[in-house]
């Protein structure tokens, strides 16, 4: 097989995606902390390769008391912060070798949160057993059936809870990943949901990312019984000139990168 069928449009079901994305993760854990560990702190949360902060943008409200479930949690960095400021976290990741990343950061932070190893798409908690879920670009990118991710949430989140995921913002793939001047031209169909997929010569899929339009997630949170209370779009901050993947100054100060979703399980 060769290079141009490396990486392709494909569908793909969610065991493949799973064991596609496990290994994956677990493979580059060392990686991706050693290229964004510093940017994305050891007790901080940031949503987004913006920088937006949620202790400055307080999405989850109030956090103090109140039990949260960290989706793809990585290296759990923003369960870590949520302790910090009084709540009652625990944090969840499919990759072994990302929450390892985890428990070395509680060792050198003196920060320890619970820590467990699952499937979004089958959390192993009873109903309403949060106040509040959160992810930042962790679980719903990764999941064939992410609208089966909002009913899992939906169920383990108490009424009036609330529910905060940020992902790539869809129109970011009608372009290429490319954080120059070829990353500006419009080259996918917006419309296209079929995943990006890197597979091996064998063409067995080694990473795989799903797309939804901005549509699809509301109607996947509606479906799942959620108010969307807002759809926040962060903008390129003046003096942020980090790149992170396709993420840049010159294609942020254009069109958005992130797309966080704020929705909330009606009390009633």
């Amino acid at each position: 097989m060769d290079d141009d069928n490396r990486v392709l449009r494909r569908r793909v079901g969610d065991a493949e995606a799973r064991r596609a994305n496990r290994r994956w993760w677990d493979a580059d854990a060392d990686d991706y902390q050693a290229e964004h560990g510093h940017f994305l702190g050891e007790v901080d949360f940031v949503w987004c390769p913006e920088g937006l902060r949620e202790a400055d943008a307080r999405l989850l409200g109030d956090v103090a008391g109140r039990r949260i479930l960290e989706l793809g949690c990585g290296a759990a960095a923003a369960a870590r912060w949520l302790a910090a400021q009084g709540a009652a976290p625990v944090a969840l990741d499919l990759s072994a070798g990302m929450l390892r990343h985890a428990a070395r950061a509680a060792d050198r932070t003196g920060v320890r949160v619970p820590l467990v190893q699952a499937d979004a798409l089958a959390l192993p908690f009873a109903d309403a057993a949060f106040d509040t879920v959160c992810t930042a670009f962790g679980a719903v990118p990764f999941v064939a059936d992410s609208a089966a991710v909002m009913r899992e949430v939906a169920r383990v989140l108490r009424p009036g809870g609330r529910w905060v995921f940020s992902v790539t913002h869809p129109m970011r793939w009608i372009f290429y990943d490319d954080p120059g001047e070829g990353g500006l031209t419009a080259v996918h169909s917006y419309f296209d949901r079929s995943p990006y997929v890197e597979q091996d010569e064998h063409g067995v899929a080694t990473y795989v990312e799903q797309h939804r339009t901005l549509g699809d997630r509301i109607r996947e949170l509606v479906g799942a019984g959620f108010r969307l209370i807002d759809l926040v779009e962060p903008e390129w901050p003046e003096g942020h000139e980090g790149i992170w993947g396709q993420w840049s100054p010159l294609r942020g100060r254009l069109f958005p990168g992130t797309a966080i979703f704020v929705a909330e399980k009606p009390a009633t």
